[in-house]
């Protein structure tokens, strides 16, 4: 059972104050009745809720794929710069969404917006080893030493400790994917430094089973489908 007004308040499309003028000009119904009080206990599986005549689909957590543009930060807010939170439309910036990991400013790709924290965290837990595949491009080609490096594992120069970790070179080398198990502080940026080469474009293609629609261009989003959430482990 959970109060009218925090599950009124959870679709983004009102503020619980809103939804206390709503409920006081008897524009909400459940199961055909007007309700009673904001604070009107119901279990929105079982109750049908309605607004000015519309039937409203309660759904506890949101899902979203974006596709990140570089120069926008992986943040909730920020008083000076634009983030992906910005890229959404009120309604799902008032659902409390946020990343699930990190991309650097600067890099593009696969980010997944949620409220669901048990979600996140499974997804993020070192002891989950969730793939993450990134595409790159660097400033000279790379080659076989340096894939096997990547497979043994790397120390980075201030002794921080990368798992093993899948480079598999695309053309002359100068091209590749990264596949981590881990996500530190720009850490294929760091691990291909360590290697004598730099990274000028990052781009994250997928985490776990979730895959970057290819039809999304960058700034671009979409909610996930039932499927995709099942398949991550979510609460569709």
């Amino acid at each position: 059972m959970e109060r009218l007004d925090k599950l009124l308040a959870s679709t983004g499309r009102w503020s619980r104050r809103e939804v206390k003028g709503l409920v006081k000009e008897g524009r909400v119904l459940i199961d055909g009745v007007p309700a009673a009080a904001p604070d009107q206990k119901l279990d929105p599986s079982l109750s049908r809720i309605m607004v000015d005549g519309e039937e409203l689909t309660i759904q506890k957590f949101t899902y979203v794929m974006l596709h990140k543009p570089a120069g926008v930060l992986s943040a909730t807010e920020d008083p000076r710069q634009e983030t992906v939170l910005d890229l959404l439309p009120p309604e799902l910036q008032r659902r409390g969404l946020f990343p699930v990991g990190r991309l650097d400013k600067d890099s593009e790709g696969l980010l997944l917006l949620t409220n669901d924290g048990d979600l996140a965290h499974r997804l993020l837990s070192p002891k989950r080893h969730v793939d993450k595949v990134y595409y790159i491009c660097t400033d000279r080609p790379l080659n076989p030493s340096d894939v096997d490096a990547f497979a043994q594992g790397i120390v980075l120069s201030d002794g921080t400790t990368c798992l093993p970790a899948g480079l598999e070179l695309l053309g002359d080398g100068s091209e590749a994917l990264v596949t981590l198990h881990e996500g530190k502080f720009h850490q294929i940026k760091r691990m291909i430094a360590s290697q004598g080469a730099a990274v000028c474009r990052l781009k994250r293609l997928s985490m776990g089973t979730l895959v970057l629609d290819e039809f999304l261009k960058p700034g671009e989003f979409r909610l996930l489908t039932g499927e995709e959430v099942s398949k991550l482990g979510g609460k569709p």
